[in-house]
């Protein structure tokens, strides 16, 4: 006796709907997806700004103050700072920064200057009217 064997048939993972019929690609067009305008690329984050401000403050007799704020808050305040830093400084920062600044220490050393010889001369006076009472 013999015994013949069928293959099974492929189960379909539908097997309860009919067999779909599909267009074939030649059958219709294909549409095109239109396609994206391409993304723009960001700037991308903004570093973060520090702001800071310092105040330099000089008087005719040659004092230089300093103070550093930032934002409200005072970091340094009624520094004493000599003139030749504060020119110093600003040469480094920038030169317009400089020439301004350095003529005003300029002005406040031709005036110290004629103080110190008006003081002299006064100087001399006295050790004149001194020596005359000996």
């Amino acid at each position: 006796m013999s015994v013949e064997t069928l293959a099974p048939e492929a189960q379909s993972f539908y097997s309860d709907t009919p067999d779909a019929v599909v267009p074939s690609v030649a059958d219709e067009p294909v549409e095109e997806k239109p396609k994206k305008a391409p993304a723009k690329k960001s700037a991308g984050k903004k570093p973060k700004t520090l702001e800071l401000t310092l105040t330099v403050t000089g008087t005719a007799d040659g004092e230089w103050r300093a103070e550093l704020k930032q934002g409200t808050t005072y970091r340094a305040r009624n520094l004493a700072v000599a003139a030749a830093a504060v020119s110093r400084a600003a040469r480094e920062l920038h030169e317009d920064l400089s020439a301004p600044i350095d003529e005003l220490i300029e002005e406040a050393r031709s005036q110290q200057a004629a103080k110190v010889a008006a003081l002299e001369a006064e100087l001399e006076a006295a050790r004149k009217a001194l020596a005359e009472l000996e």
